[in-house]
């Protein structure tokens, strides 16, 4: 399986800033990075970052990258700041067309640069079929995601201090890739001291990626069909 890590902002886009003056675009790229390496060393997953030092990747670019590279997950890496510095925890995103609350839909409004959907090439098909087609992918799409998101929150729930709420929803643009099942995971609050200072750590980033890689295991251990056969995503 392919998996696409999505460390979010960078270069112009510095994303939040703690209150030590470290960049969000430049936690989660530590992370994207220790994440790698420990998928990689499992030998069981092939991994692909939208960026891999600090440059600015458009939305539209990193879904793109997704697309072309045939990823089977999809994974955007943040760090959120807010006004009140007393909330900390993370919390798992998935795609939808209204927030499931009012700090979500905030949260989305935040990130959202623009707001794009990539679908497929369906020119020579008549609209019927098309919007059948569509339909089919996005279905799937949602469905996986949650399935997903489910698994990490769990995973990550036993180790890691998470919002009280940590499987949420929300408008995000960089989850809009058709038929690659996405999520964006918000890693704690960089606002919160105590949140800053763990995302800060080496040992906490390898404590995170370790039970990312565990929950991505448990998810394709269930969707072996799936893999190396994307056409059966969808029965065809």
């Amino acid at each position: 399986p392919l998996i696409l890590l999505d460390p979010g902002h960078g270069g112009v886009d510095p994303g939040a800033r703690g209150q030590k003056g470290r960049f969000e675009k430049s936690i989660v790229l530590s992370y994207a990075i220790e994440l790698r390496r420990q998928l990689l060393k499992t030998g069981r997953y092939k991994v692909i970052l939208t960026r891999y030092n600090d440059v600015f990747v458009s939305l539209r670019k990193r879904i793109a990258i997704a697309q072309a590279a045939k990823a089977d997950l999809f994974i955007s890496l943040h760090a959120d700041s807010i006004a009140n510095k007393n909330l900390r925890g993370g919390s798992v995103y998935t795609l939808s067309k209204t927030a499931s609350d009012k700090e979500a839909a905030a949260l989305a409004r935040r990130e959202n640069k623009s707001d794009l959907i990539l679908g497929f090439n369906l020119n020579k098909e008549n609209k019927s079929v098309a919007k059948v087609l569509i339909d089919i992918s996005q279905n799937y799409t949602k469905n996986e995601s949650i399935k997903f998101a489910k698994i990490l929150v769990s995973s990550l729930g036993k180790r890691i201090r998470m919002l009280r709420k940590p499987l949420r929803s929300a408008g995000f643009t960089v989850l809009k890739a058709p038929a690659i099942p996405s999520v964006l995971l918000e890693l704690g609050y960089l606002s919160n001291r105590i949140d800053e200072r763990l995302l800060r750590s080496f040992k906490q980033r390898r404590i995170i990626s370790n039970l990312i890689v565990k929950a991505i295991s448990k998810y394709f251990s269930t969707n072996k069909l799936f893999v190396g056969h994307k056409s059966a995503k969808f029965g065809f």
